[in-house]
């Protein structure tokens, strides 16, 4: 009885697992259409992503950070600072370094860009749900923060 009980709540879980993947990344990729910062590539995306999170930091940095070569990573730099996206500046202490760090370009994509995002999700949950299910909605945001926060 214990083990059927066990392998139902494991079937269970795998549909949900595999509802909750198909379901979340859709909404990514709705969230994601709501705003871009241009016509990034990946990469660059992330060393973006990155220099907001993290804060200034090198180029060989940044490569060991994301798994590249340093010569790749010199590239996508080169082409965030020609976008005005990224600044280098000598490091205070090794001047020999040079320091990357977004511009107030950038921070002001991001901005805008999460506000377009919150917009869109505001404007989805108020013309789709009804009040019960934007309540449920709420009601599991802890739920998926704890599965986000899952090793």
């Amino acid at each position: 009885m214990y083990d059927r009980q066990q392998q139902d709540r494991r079937r269970d879980s795998l549909l949900l697992a595999t509802d909750l993947r198909i379901v979340l990344s859709r909404l990514v990729r709705r969230l994601r259409e709501q705003s871009t910062v241009g016509d990034l590539t990946k990469s660059q995306e992330a060393v973006l992503l990155r220099l907001e999170r993290d804060g200034s930091t090198t180029t060989t940095e940044l490569a060991r950070a994301e798994g590249m070569r340093p010569q790749s990573m010199a590239q996508v730099v080169q082409a965030l600072e020609e976008a005005g996206l990224v600044a280098g500046s000598a490091d205070p202490s090794d001047g020999r370094r040079t320091l990357l760090a977004l511009t107030d370009t950038a921070r002001e994509h991001f901005r805008t860009g999460r506000l377009a995002k919150d917009d869109w999700l505001t404007r989805a949950i108020l013309h789709s749900l009804t009040p019960e299910e934007a309540d449920l909605l709420a009601a599991s945001v802890p739920a998926l923060r704890r599965l986000a926060d899952y090793p």
